[in-house]
């Protein structure tokens, strides 16, 4: 008796290990897809992460475990060139086997262009003294120097502020349209766990719609006033909740931004009554302190990444909460 449930519990462990081995192993590059690629797969596996939490994603060198995740990878979800340019190269060729999914070029995303300069377009005509005429001054004095900050941008990671704006995960609609596009492709991969992806997928995105109706119900105090962010990662979440922010300290989260710039944005919070600087965690501080430098303008740190917070099946709705309740929170 004792020889035969051993077998059984031996042949349950074989039978296990091949079940487990027809899941589709995915690799992801950023937290947030690999949040909702993880919300997906919930009860059947987990994705692997390329880029660690904390870094840069413009610019980063792969751990060998990394690099062996792309390398067995059935599939790859990744934001696209735009957001980390240097890792078209490795899946051209760790990962030519995989299915390489391009999460801003699936149809039906929302995507912005990059606002430029260090007041986005549209506030200077907030005010008589600064239409249109100031704007012309300013971007013919500062001509120069946008276009010395941009090239210093690509050469130090190759990460260029011109066409689409990479940041799209912070739009709500574009994480619930992503967590169906994540379901249908493991489903047709993975027929035997189909039922799990869509409903995963299909509970993920009530989980998000939830989360939307709390941040907009948090966020009603800061409509009413301006403020100005680290740098210019925020406006698929602006765009989303009905914010607008009045400009950005830095041209990208890769570039130090110049002191003319740093005089425009405090001049910005003083002359537009800003209520919020928000900082991120992995930036200067100090220069935020230089923006607040005379002004009653409070602050508080956002982080589009969501580094502190713990990866897997929930970090994508706990990051849309976590960015609405802290801006909320500055008022």
């Amino acid at each position: 008796m004792l020889k035969t449930t051993a077998f059984v519990t031996l042949s349950g462990l074989i039978l296990t290990g091949v079940a487990q081995a027809d899941v589709p192993r995915v690799a992801t590059d950023i937290a947030p897809v690999h949040g909702l690629v993880a919300r997906v797969m919930q009860g059947v596996g987990t994705p692997d992460l390329v880029v660690q939490p904390g870094a840069s994603p413009h610019g980063y060198s792969m751990r060998p475990s990394e690099a062996l995740a792309l390398n067995q990878a059935d599939f790859v979800f990744w934001m696209g060139e735009a957001l980390t340019p240097w890792l078209e190269g490795s899946l051209e060729t760790l990962a030519a086997e995989a299915h390489v999914i391009e999460l801003l070029h699936v149809e039906g995303t929302t995507t912005l262009a990059f606002r430029t300069g260090a007041r986005f377009v549209g506030h200077e005509e907030e005010g008589d003294e600064h239409g249109h005429e100031e704007e012309e001054h300013h971007e013919a004095e500062h001509e120069g120097e946008h276009e010395q900050e941009s090239s210093h941008d690509e050469e130090h990671d190759g990460h260029d502020h011109e066409g689409v704006d990479p940041h799209a995960w912070l739009a709500p609609e574009n994480g619930k349209l992503w967590l169906g596009l994540i379901a249908d492709e493991l489903a047709q991969f993975d027929p035997e766990n189909a039922n799990s992806y869509l409903k995963n997928a299909a509970d993920g995105q009530a989980e998000i719609e939830a989360v939307v109706t709390k941040i907009n119900a948090a966020l009603d105090p800061l409509r009413g006033g301006g403020f100005v962010v680290f740098h210019d990662a925020y406006q698929y979440f602006e765009t989303s909740f009905g914010l607008s922010a009045l400009g950005a300290i830095s041209l990208s989260d890769a570039s130090s931004p110049s002191p003319s710039r740093i005089a425009e944005i405090r001049n910005t919070v003083a002359e537009l009554g800003a209520t919020c600087v928000f900082s991120e965690p992995q930036f200067n501080q100090g220069l935020v302190a230089t923006v607040l430098d005379g002004t009653n303008a409070k602050t508080a740190v956002i982080d589009p990444m969501g580094t502190a917070l713990p990866l897997g099946p929930q970090f994508y709705p706990s990051l849309l909460l976590d960015l609405g309740n802290r801006m909320a929170g500055c008022h």
